[in-house]
């Protein structure tokens, strides 16, 4: 009812009307509280697509039930030959009458296993350029013809898919804005998705539970908090976090102003991601041996076993591992350098 689900969204679709800043202190809040996070890609991701490029119907039967939470989405971008290089995407949609009929394959699909709801890039057209013949769908998760493959991942987890279509038949009333025009509403989204992926305040958290894991933690005869070299390295993240945070409030007030948002995001991709990894990297350090096992069941809801070692020991290992793929995923790392080196340097 008070749209905290949907800070980010105006007050006419659902959401609170919050200025950049009162969504910033918002998230802090959160995750000073503990509070569980959202999955993306309904609120963060789909949602402003539709709310900006959406029919009225599509956006009166579908932004209640994302903000409500009602549906869960999962996204349909990448494919086995087209990932970083998305717009050479290969899964077909044909117009037959009022439907379009869809073949092909998505993979990487985070919580496909899980969602309602996907939505896709998908190529109608093979004329032009390759960016120019895709159009954006959004498809039934229970349609008939599509099949979910789980792949399981080095940290035990199995939170991303392959999903097949074979002939799977999605109203043509559910093609997001104009057909072939879906690559000005998938960057629209990356822009979102790239740009949620600071997530400073999770950051400072981690960096919260670092420190006093190395309070409690003795190496070499003392505290690891007091050992020299460790309290540097904890420094330096700490400083690079927030170097991050003023970025990414930089870069949030100029789009609340309408200013052109250029290499922030890329930026912050990069930054945040290696933040992200290095933090783990410390937790695994901190715990030395006992944080080796390597349990993947820990981080079930409801996990009980006795650890060993510490009670915060086992989920280190999977959390690290997990982290490992945040430098790839909303275009990799090295993607966001040659973005980088196009726009700033001029290479």
């Amino acid at each position: 009812k008070q749209g905290w689900l949907a800070p980010a969204w105006p007050v006419e679709h659902g959401g609170t009307g919050w200025s950049e800043v009162e969504r910033h202190i918002f998230q802090e809040e959160l995750a000073r509280g503990g509070a569980p996070s959202t999955s993306p890609f309904g609120v963060s991701m789909v949602g402003p697509v539709i709310y900006t490029f959406g029919s009225d119907a599509q956006k009166q039967y579908y932004l209640p039930r994302i903000a409500n939470n009602i549906e869960w989405w999962c996204q349909g971008y990448s494919e086995p030959g087209a990932g970083s290089d998305l717009a050479s995407l290969q899964t077909r949609a044909e117009r037959d009458g009022d439907h379009y009929v869809i073949n092909g394959q998505k993979t990487w699909t985070t919580y496909a296993n899980y969602a309602d709801m996907i939505f896709c890039l998908v190529r109608t057209s093979s004329e032009g350029k390759i960016q120019e013949g895709i159009s954006f769908l959004l498809i039934d998760m229970k349609s008939p013809g599509i099949e979910i493959h789980p792949i399981r991942t080095v940290d035990g987890g199995s939170e991303v898919n392959s999903v097949f279509f074979t002939d799977v038949r999605v109203p043509a009333a559910n093609r997001v804005g104009e057909e072939n025009k879906g690559w000005t509403y998938a960057k629209f989204l990356l822009g979102h998705e790239r740009g949620t992926v600071a997530n400073s305040a999770a950051s400072k958290q981690q960096i919260v539970k670092l420190k006093e894991i190395a309070a409690a933690e003795r190496a070499g005869g003392r505290f690891l908090i007091d050992d020299p070299d460790f309290k540097r390295e904890i420094a330096e993240v700490e400083i690079a976090l927030t170097a991050l945070e003023y970025t990414d409030l930089r870069y949030l007030m100029a789009s609340a102003k309408g200013q052109p948002v250029g290499a922030e995001v890329s930026m912050l991709k990069v930054r945040a991601t290696e933040i992200q990894q290095r933090i783990s990297q410390l937790l695994m350090q901190a715990l030395g041996y006992y944080a080796n096992p390597h349990i993947p069941e820990a981080l079930d809801y409801g996990w009980n076993e006795d650890p060993i070692g510490a009670d915060y020991a086992p989920a280190l290992a999977p959390q690290y591992f997990n982290k490992r793929k945040t430098s790839i995923y909303g275009g990799s790392n090295e993607i966001q350098r040659n973005i980088l080196a196009k726009m700033v340097l001029g290479l």
